[in-house]
């Protein structure tokens, strides 16, 4: 086989494995792992189950492609423009995060719940994207991602938080994302000056200037 037929049986092969992921996300973000078999992942992709097994050896390595591809687009979403000044950078990755939820809600969904029971493989896949994500708030925050314990904590309380209103956004009659990036920017705010009563080390950053913010309203739509 010649090179170029090589490369496009790789290009193939690669846009295959990236389209079964896409698939993944949605199907494991509305049904159990283990009521999903690997012969309803085959009807649902219109491919014979080998195929799952030829890219992902098994369902289990399957279900963790999707996991860790779903982590990796919203870590780097998160993590960019760093040219951005540190405070302005924290604002754009909790709009980033938002964006990112709206415009991919199983995948999202899939990367905060699991999709399944309590899994050690998965739980360590989703610390690992929380500590990347409290890695950029600090780094946003106060120009290095190694902070103290406490404050590492605080930062982790938040975080929490902030899955599960975004989670709660987006199942219920959703205000404007603007509304929502303003709400949890400013319940940073709070944590970030908490982190810098109890953390000398950290003290609280200047607010970015955000001129295109919107007020969180007053009263919660019915």
């Amino acid at each position: 086989m010649s090179s170029s037929h090589q490369r496009g049986a790789t290009d193939r092969a690669r846009t295959r494995r990236s389209e079964l992921i896409a698939l993944g996300r949605e199907l494991f973000a509305d049904t159990s792992y283990d009521a999903l078999s690997v012969d309803d992942i085959a009807h649902q992709a219109g491919i014979a189950k080998g195929l799952i097994y030829y890219y992902f050896k098994s369902k289990r390595g399957y279900y963790l492609a999707v996991i860790e591809d779903s982590v990796a687009e919203l870590v780097s979403r998160a993590a960019g423009e760093r040219e951005l000044p540190r405070a302005e950078r924290v604002h754009r990755t909790i709009d980033g995060c938002l964006c990112y939820a709206q415009h991919h809600q199983a995948a999202f969904r899939t990367i905060v719940t699991g999709g399944v029971g309590f899994d050690t493989q998965v739980q360590s896949i989703r610390d690992a994207v929380r500590e990347e994500l409290i890695a950029t708030i600090a780094e946003g925050a106060y120009g290095r991602r190694e902070i103290p314990l406490l404050a590492r904590l605080a930062l982790l309380g938040w975080l929490s938080s902030a899955e599960q209103i975004t989670l709660d956004w987006l199942a219920g009659q959703r205000p404007d994302r603007e509304a929502v990036c303003a709400l949890l920017v400013r319940l940073l705010r709070a944590t970030l000056h908490t982190i810098a009563e109890f953390e000398p080390a950290c003290p609280e950053p200047p607010p970015a200037p955000d001129p295109a913010a919107v007020p969180v309203p007053v009263t919660a739509p019915v």
